[in-house]
């Protein structure tokens, strides 16, 4: 019987909004749909961070919030609920402490937190395009997807040139910046992403699950796309 694949998942580690004061993170339907989707298909699961230590949530991606938004997420309500699996981001392993070489892919969990704690942070923008150059898989979903507008190849090239992704779109940005009533991010991904030249940056309707793969990279649109993300990482590695 052969070894399981291995799926490296990294979130954000706590963050405060420039913006906003608002502390940020990760998102929790971000990283606990495509766990499901990981472990269903018989996968082992690391769940890590930049920088180690424990990990805290978007208030609004929790179900349990008294704002609401998230609280239809039951699979998320579930994960909270169990003391095993709300341990796996209590005290979250760093990059540079893991062995990269042993995980078949890399999953990037979005949320508020990546627009600070991904955005040109060496290690992470590194990681993936290993990754990718190393003909393994790299999925990045949501607000992580800012990610790629500066991740190149070890041979320094930009690793979206020449490929179709999706990321965080300006409709949804406009509809997050409605409901709190500001604007919440410190730049939009849509819009950077439109200015590099050689790449195809697509997104779908506002807050519909999209996933889009091109080779190894996988990409998710918002936080109603990392199921399906996760699905393509399972089809591009097989069970």
């Amino acid at each position: 019987m052969s070894a399981p694949k291995r799926i490296l998942m990294v979130a954000s580690n706590p963050a405060v909004s420039k913006r906003t004061g608002w502390p940020i993170g990760f998102w929790w339907a971000e990283l606990t749909h495509p766990y499901w989707e990981f472990v269903e298909a018989g996968y082992e699961v690391t769940i890590a961070s930049p920088d180690g230590g424990a990990l805290v949530a978007d208030s609004f991606s929790d179900p349990r919030d008294a704002s609401g938004y998230s609280a239809a997420d039951i699979l998320s309500r579930g994960f909270l609920e169990s003391p095993t699996h709300a341990a796996l981001v209590e005290n979250t392993p760093a990059l540079a402490d893991l062995d990269l070489d042993s995980f078949d892919a890399v999953f990037l969990v979005g949320g508020q937190g990546p627009m600070y704690t991904f955005r040109h942070n060496a290690s992470v923008e590194a990681l993936v395009g290993r990754f990718v150059t190393e003909g393994k898989v790299a999925a990045v979903v949501c607000h992580a997807t800012c990610v790629l507008l500066d991740a190149t190849t070890p041979s320094g090239e930009l690793l979206v040139v020449g490929r179709t992704w999706t990321g965080f779109a300006n409709s949804e940005e406009d509809v997050a910046d409605a409901f709190v009533g500001q604007r919440i991010q410190p730049f939009r991904i849509e819009d950077e992403a439109r200015a590099l030249p050689g790449t195809n940056f697509v997104v779908h309707a506002a807050f519909a699950p999209h996933a889009v793969r091109d080779g190894g990279l996988i990409t998710g649109q918002q936080q109603h796309s990392g199921a399906a993300a996760a699905r393509l990482v399972i089809e591009a590695l097989g069970r």
